[in-house]
């Protein structure tokens, strides 16, 4: 029972607060998020398009299985993390396919995040309210 061991690739991706850990190899397509295998047809629309886009974009959508383990933030916030660090992982995979995830504009940060709220204020730029008299 020898088991030959592909050769995998690992990549992070983040997002606002979510931090995505991600793990590629060529194989049969699997999808493992957070430990679950996660069948296409039962994510939503809009995570499904998110986490096929970097695959779509190198035509590897059926020969590439992930495992991924991402934390922190909400769920859309930690898909856009996953698809960052697809897109990372693919590059680091096949540095060809850089121009064609660049172009898609998928391996750029977003660097949004939540703004402090500040000292003496209801929120990030909320003021309490004025009252001359």
């Amino acid at each position: 029972m020898t088991r030959e061991k592909t050769k995998e690739f690992v990549a992070v991706g983040r997002r606002k607060t979510s931090v995505a850990r991600v793990r590629i190899s060529k194989g049969n397509g699997q999808w493992f998020i957070n430990g679950k295998e996660m069948v296409r047809s039962k994510l939503p629309d809009s995570m499904n398009a998110l986490l096929i886009k970097p695959l779509r974009a190198v035509d590897a959508e059926e020969n590439i299985g992930f495992r991924i383990y991402a934390r922190g933030g909400g769920e859309m916030g930690q898909m856009q993390a996953i698809a960052l660090g697809l897109a990372r992982a693919l590059e680091k995979m096949n540095p060809e396919w850089r121009s064609a995830l660049k172009k898609e504009g998928l391996l750029t940060r977003d660097p949004r995040s939540k703004e402090r709220k500040k000292p003496g204020q209801v929120g990030a730029r909320k003021r309490f309210q004025f009252s001359k008299r």
